[in-house]
Order: structure tokens, then C-alpha cells, then sequence
């Protein structure tokens, strides 16, 4: 990773930190972008000298073209942009609001969009380019009820990841846009949205944000374009898409 530029969104906790300290103390230079100023600088600081914090916040289009300048200004180039900004939600699909759905839409489909939209004119330039987009099971599988607004939120983006792969790789061949699936992951998604929720971290058949992070690591090094996380994940789709399948014939 020594020769990486990457760019991390919500890097001042959860997946994205522990993202930022895996790559940064593996060599590679990071632009750490999220909201929280304090925070990200001591993560930055976890990172190592090639290490740069971007206070920002993705839902605002603005914001997310700014971070892409400083990455470039700071470091002369990106390499790998990584979208993993997110947020949950805990109400019944027959109970949700317009500001439930908006409020999905805006951080976990907006924030990506902003992301790619940001950084494409830059790959496009170079002729190379990484996009990772940090999706959810959730987004394969709609498998918790109050996380209805979420799960709709993600298989959104899972739709708009493949759309711009296809889109840039029929001009600009050189930049991959990957997809990465996470279960249920040991931190504080949970009890941050909106509505409350469980404690992730108490939650079974979890993984750590760590874990989760190697795998993003290894899409970085492979540039494969669909990983889920854990071992059985794919099969879980494969068996939930069959027997959708069953159904239709019946």
C-alpha cells in the first residue's frame, strides 16, 4: 500500500477508522474525511505522517468536491476513493415518515454519488481510478423489518454502483467501481440511528470493524468488484434470490 493515495469518507469511527489506521500504518498516504474535527485528528493521528484530515460532510455536494481537491492539493493525486458514510434507521415499513426516507436517501445514496461525481473527473484525467462503495447485507437481503427505509437505501446503491461501472468502463477501462457487502458490524451503527436502535456491538454472528476493514484492503489490492465480508454471505443472497424464484414459477 506504500504507493496508494486512498480516500476514506466517515473516517472518524466505525469501518472507515479502522480502514484509515490499517492503510496509513501500512504506508499508504490517507485523506481521512468526516464531520467530526476532534475526532478525525486523533484518528489521523493513529494513521501516521501521511495522513491528512478533511473536516466535511459528504451529504452536501459542495463538501465532498472540496475534499477531493484538498486530497489532490496535499498529495498530487487519488488512487482510491472509498464512500462508506452511512446510517441506520429503527421504524416499521408502514410507519415511515418523508423525512425517514429523505434523510436514508440523502446519507447513504447522496454522500456516494457525491463521492464518485467528485473524484471521476480526476481518474477520468488519469486514466486510471478505484471507487469502493461500502454497501450492507441489507442491501442483498431486506431481512430487518425496521430497517426498511436502510435496506431500500442500499439496494439503491448497490443498482447505482453497477450503473456507473458499466458507464465509465465502456470509456475509461482503467477505473474499477467496487462493491462491498458488510453483515452485522461491532460498532455504534445501531445506537446512531435515527430513531435509536440496538447496540451493535451485543448483537450475534458479528464482526469487527477491523475484520471488515482487511477485506476492504484486499478489494483495494484486487480491484475485485463485488466482495461480501464474512464467509457464507454470498450463499445467503443466492438462496434468499432462489427462493424469490421458487415463488415466481408458482
Amino acid at each position: 500500500m506504500t504507493d496508494r493515495v486512498v480516500v476514506i469518507t466517515g473516517a472518524s469511527s466505525g469501518i472507515g477508522e479502522a480502514l484509515a489506521v490499517q492503510l496509513g500504518q501500512s504506508g499508504a498516504s490517507v485523506a481521512l474525511v468526516a464531520r467530526r474535527s476532534e475526532r478525525l485528528q486523533t484518528v489521523c493521528e493513529e494513521c501516521g505522517p501521511n495522513a491528512l484530515p478533511v473536516v466535511a460532510d459528504m451529504t452536501r455536494r459542495p463538501d465532498a468536491e472540496r475534499a477531493a481537491a484538498e486530497a489532490i492539493a496535499r498529495f498530487g493525486r487519488v488512487d482510491v476513493w472509498i464512500n462508506n458514510v452511512g446510517r441506520g434507521i429503527s421504524r416499521p415499513p408502514t410507519e415511515l415518515t418523508d423525512e425517514d426516507i429523505d434523510e436514508m436517501m440523502l446519507v447513504n445514496v447522496k454522500s456516494a454519488l457525491y463521492g464518485m461525481q467528485a473524484v471521476l473527473p480526476h481518474f477520468k484525467a488519469r486514466g486510471a481510478g478505484h471507487i469502493v462503495n461500502v454497501s450492507s447485507m441489507l442491501g442483498r437481503v431486506p431481512m430487518a423489518l425496521v430497517r426498511s427505509a436502510y435496506c431500500g437505501a442500499k439496494h439503491f446503491l448497490n443498482a447505482l454502483t453497477a450503473n456507473v461501472r458499466d458507464e465509465v468502463a465502456a470509456t475509461h477501462p482503467g477505473i474499477q467501481v467496487s462493491l462491498v457487502s458488510p453483515g452485522v458490524v461491532r460498532t455504534e451503527f445501531g445506537l446512531n440511528a435515527v430513531h435509536g436502535g440496538v447496540d451493535n456491538r451485543l448483537l450475534p454472528n458479528s464482526q469487527s470493524a477491523e475484520e471488515v476493514a482487511r477485506v476492504i484492503a484486499g478489494v483495494i489490492a484486487t480491484r475485485r468488484p463485488d466482495v461480501y465480508t464474512r464467509r457464507g454471505a454470498r450463499q445467503m443472497v443466492l438462496d434468499y434470490l432462489g427462493a424469490l424464484g421458487e415463488d415466481a414459477r408458482v
